[in-house]
């Protein structure tokens, strides 16, 4: 994406550019908006439009109404961006009516800057990188953590994310923006408490074997170094307990905080690949490749370099939120309609799956 555009619809003049960002550039001509305007009138069942004049750009447009105003999000590509990395459209309609409804504060210019990295980095990362970057963010492991306690309201979220844990300016819609965007959390409104979110799907990570083992003789390893190899991942997989590392985040720290042994990880899974080649990727940090080996994750032999344990994101039903609405239920923490909402949501999952193992690797 190359800049974000706010555009208001005056009613007698015509498209009145507000804001864009990056700030540098002249808005486009005005001719542009009133042919996105034309389009949205003609279809007016859909409020989320594609436009592609002659020239080096292309433009998605999302009409929105503030205050019997209207409005449109203007987001300008260039001729060769693909389509399928763009963020879907329900994620646009909120980041859109978020930015829309702070125009006219003085927290417009930070919310727009923050919106249009949200938009291109997602653009820009895979789904896996997407993850990274999310385990990377104190405040939406945060956040995570405690709707991991089950269904809360927008209220009560901002209120403990302030007092609690000391983030006092938090745009909420932005944040939320992932965990919607990933089916993480459903939002709705139940008696007696609006804007209600519930956790539906949770994310950690495990260690698994490499989905495929590169052991053929094309790679050149000797029979004594596969058996050896073999042995080792035996020994390590049947000995091996998740737990401690999900709950001390040790491993996962280390990971997200070192992008070039995630790197390593991606090439390792291709192929099997030399010292040197392995140290070239870790920007031929030596420390990096021995803190990899003592951790297991890689195993080298004779100066071939083998992909011991793979990383992956694990998304699954939070089922054990069960217990924690019981609890909080006859703390007189939530309502019964709350507890009701979020108990029929899991168990929704429950009829679908008719199992409590229910976990999707990414």
């Amino acid at each position: 994406m190359e800049r974000l555009i706010i555009v208001h619809w005056n009613k007698s003049t015509g498209p009145e550019p507000i804001i864009q960002y990056p700030p540098t550039e002249d808005f486009p001509p005005k001719d542009l908006f009133v042919k996105l305007w034309t389009i949205h009138e003609l279809n007016k069942e859909h409020s989320m439009l594609e436009f592609i004049p002659e020239g080096s750009s292309w433009y998605i447009s999302i009409s929105q109404e503030f205050k019997n105003e209207l409005y449109f999000l203007v987001l300008a590509y260039s001729q060769d961006a693909e389509l399928e990395n763009v963020i879907d459209f329900d994620i646009l309609t909120t980041l859109g009516a978020n930015l829309i409804g702070m125009i006219n504060t003085n927290k417009i210019t930070r919310i727009l800057f923050e919106t249009f990295n949200t938009i291109r980095d997602y653009s820009k990362l895979d789904i896996e990188e997407n993850l990274m970057s999310f385990f990377q963010d104190k405040l939406k492991i945060t956040l995570l953590q405690i709707l991991q306690q089950g269904v809360i309201s927008k209220s009560k979220l901002l209120s403990i994310l302030k007092k609690k844990y000391g983030f006092s300016t938090v745009n909420i819609d932005l944040l939320l923006t992932f965990f919607i965007r990933d089916h993480l959390i459903m939002k709705k409104d139940v008696p007696g408490s609006k804007e209600c979110y519930f956790l539906i799907k949770d994310l950690s990570f495990m260690r698994i074997p490499p989905k495929k083992l590169i052991l053929s003789s094309e790679d050149q390893d000797s029979e004594e170094d596969l058996v050896l190899f073999r042995e080792k991942m035996k020994s390590f997989y049947f000995n091996y307990d998740g737990v401690p590392e999900i709950e001390n985040k040790t491993v996962i720290n280390f990971l997200v905080n070192n992008h070039e042994v995630y790197d390593l990880l991606k090439a390792l899974r291709e192929k099997n690949l030399s010292v040197s080649e392995s140290l070239n990727i870790l920007g031929n940090d030596e420390d990096l490749f021995s803190e990899m080996n003592e951790k297991q994750i890689i195993f080298e032999s004779k100066g071939t370099v083998y992909l011991l344990s793979d990383f992956r994101f694990i998304k699954f039903t939070p089922y054990y939120i069960i217990k924690k609405l019981i609890k909080r239920y006859n703390n007189q923490k939530i309502s019964l309609d709350e507890y009701h909402a979020h108990l029929k949501m899991l168990m929704g999952h429950y009829k679908e799956r008719q199992l409590l193992i229910d976990y999707e690797i990414i």
